[in-house]
């Protein structure tokens, strides 16, 4: 996956999480990943976050695995 496409994955995961007006911390417990997770993405820290980890973020969003992606 290229770079930005990854960047693309932390941008739109910070845009709907500001949508439902949640912090990173709300996220991360509604998703239930670690809060270190969700900032390491969407900071870009982490930009190869695991499939099980996306589904359980779009999950807590409301929105497909395929909305976070493209």
């Amino acid at each position: 996956m290229s770079a930005s496409k990854k960047m693309k994955i932390a941008n739109n995961i910070k845009k709907y999480r500001q949508k439902l007006g949640v912090s990173q911390d709300r996220l991360s417990k509604i998703a239930d990943v670690t809060y270190n997770t969700i900032i390491k993405i969407e900071s870009g820290g982490n930009q190869n976050p695991t499939i099980d980890t996306l589904t359980k973020i779009a999950k807590a969003l409301g929105v497909s695995v395929d909305e976070l992606i493209k």
